[in-house]
């Protein structure tokens, strides 16, 4: 990051104020920031965390709720049993704790609801988080842009926002939601069981009223190169497709 970005972005104290478990290894952490914190759908936070001899870790998390709520902020945090910073979250943290927080951090992935569609969402696991954000944005709007979401995981149990998704699907207003499962069979008839491919994109894009006009992609660097590919196997453009990665 930038000298200018990081001085528009200070550090700042954000208190837990919930904690709400959504997968075996996904757990989302309601933090309200210290300040006035206005962001928009697709972006990440820093967090930093420092312990008494004054080592510090960091990591970026994206966030999960949409701007339009009352000011506390969703991450959705996956637990990495090698990582620094997320078996503190997962393992100490608790409601009424503070950390310290850096943001709201990148411009590209993002997609305020005036920016139309339709509109093309992939995701891969704890990639969902942003584009989460993004479909909350637009319930929370009442907008009518047509988006579809692919949101590949292993299994059932590992479905992110599952239910809330579901729910989301089931309202008919033009958002449409496809799982694929990588280890496990289809739950549902619109679904998948096997990796993101270009058969699966054309027909879910075969949905949509018309071609999209903007496609994001996050998850692991392997899983957004093959989505990415897909994509433009299929047609899209490849100006028209933002990613955001993860992981090695």
């Amino acid at each position: 990051m930038s000298d200018a970005a990081t001085a528009r972005s200070p550090w700042q104290a954000a208190s837990i104020v919930r904690i709400e478990k959504r997968t075996p290894r996904v757990t989302s952490f309601f933090v309200q920031p210290s300040r006035p914190f206005a962001y928009r759908a697709g972006q990440h936070v820093d967090v930093r965390l420092t312990a008494p001899d004054g080592y510090q870790a960091r990591r970026s998390y994206s966030i999960a709720s949409a701007p339009d709520n009352d000011g506390v902020v969703e991450l959705a945090i996956e637990k990495l049993d090698d990582g620094e910073v997320s078996p503190f979250f997962h393992e100490v943290a608790a409601a009424g704790d503070e950390i310290e927080l850096r943001g709201p951090l990148g411009g590209h992935f993002v997609w305020p609801d005036d920016d139309g569609g339709p509109l093309l969402l992939i995701g891969g696991g704890s990639g969902v988080v942003p584009l989460m954000s993004m479909v909350r944005h637009r319930a929370a709007r009442k907008s009518t842009v047509p988006v579809a979401l692919v949101f590949s995981a292993r299994i059932w149990d590992e479905v992110i926002f599952r239910d809330e998704l579901i729910a989301l699907d089931d309202r008919g207003d033009g958002f449409d939601l496809t799982l694929t499962l990588t280890r496990e069979a289809a739950r549902r008839p619109s679904d998948y069981s096997r990796r993101v491919d270009v058969t699966m994109v054309a027909q879910v894009m075969a949905r949509l009223p018309g071609p999209p006009s903007l496609a994001f992609i996050c998850g692991s660097n392997a899983f957004v190169s093959a989505a990415a590919q897909a994509l433009i196997d299929a047609g899209v453009p490849a100006g028209e497709i933002r990613t955001e990665r993860y992981g090695v």
